[in-house]
C-alpha cells in the first residue's frame, strides 16, 4: 500500500507556505552570505560572488511560483545540502592554506 500523503489545506496551507517563504528567505540570506567570500574572478573577470549572487537570484525566482509543498520542501533542502557541502570545503581549503602558510613561515625562522 503505497504512503498516505497528507496536503494541507486551509489555515494549515497558509501556515505551511509561510514556513517555507521562512525557510527560502533564511537560505537566500545564507548563500548571501557565503558567496561573499568568493573574492577571486572566473575565466571571463566576472567576481564569483557577483556570478553567484546573480545565479541564486535567478534560481529562486524561478521557484517562486512553485505551490507544490512536497516540490518546495525538496527544493529547499537540496538548497540547503548544498550551501553546507560548499562551506565545509571553503573552510577545508582555508584551514589548509593557513596550515601551509604556517608551515612554511615555520621553516624561515
Amino acid at each position: 500500500m503505497p504512503p498516505n500523503i497528507w496536503v494541507p489545506t486551509g489555515r494549515a496551507a497558509a501556515a505551511r507556505y509561510s514556513s517555507h517563504r521562512q525557510e527560502a528567505l533564511s537560505l537566500y540570506r545564507e548563500i548571501l552570505r557565503t558567496a561573499k567570500h568568493f573574492h577571486w574572478c572566473d575565466e571571463q573577470g566576472t567576481p564569483w560572488n557577483v556570478r553567484l549572487r546573480k545565479q541564486a537570484r535567478q534560481e529562486f525566482e524561478a521557484s517562486r511560483e512553485e505551490s507544490d509543498p512536497l516540490i518546495l520542501a525538496r527544493l529547499l533542502v537540496t538548497g540547503r545540502d548544498c550551501v553546507q557541502q560548499i562551506q565545509q570545503k571553503f573552510n577545508a581549503a582555508d584551514k589548509a592554506c593557513w596550515d601551509r602558510i604556517r608551515r612554511d613561515s615555520s621553516g624561515r625562522g
